[in-house]
């Protein structure tokens, strides 16, 4: 149960973060699908530039909305370890800071999000 407690939390933690799951590890990197657009749909130039100011105006709001998830994310998290964590025996709990361990270097690393989001 504690595991699949955690392996739930690491894999919602990738889908949420740029780059990873739902596509964005397709080789696009960072870029947010809007961003891909223009090229992907070959816009002419007259279309770029109506379009362009669109996709401007959707970033800004696309990170603040990440941005306001994963901290909603990250404290479901934290609230779930903590009520497991009295369960567990001191050798279980050590393992359980082994696991958490990678996805805490994640979530660090990430803790600033820029205007980026996978697809």
């Amino acid at each position: 149960m504690v595991t699949g407690a955690i392996v739930l939390g690491g894999i919602v933690m990738v889908q949420a973060q740029p780059g990873a799951g739902g596509g964005g590890g397709r080789g696009h990197g960072k870029r947010l699908m809007l961003e891909r657009l223009p090229q992907e749909l070959n816009l002419t130039s007259e279309q770029q530039t109506k379009v362009q100011p669109i996709i401007d105006q959707a970033k800004p709001q696309i990170a603040t909305i990440r941005r306001e998830a994963m901290q909603k994310i990250k404290a479901v998290m934290d609230s779930t370890m903590s009520q497991i964590r009295p369960v567990l025996t001191p050798d279980q709990q050590r393992k359980l800071d082994d696991i958490q361990k990678p996805h805490q270097g994640r979530m660090n690393a990430h803790k600033e999000p820029d205007d980026t989001m996978p697809e």
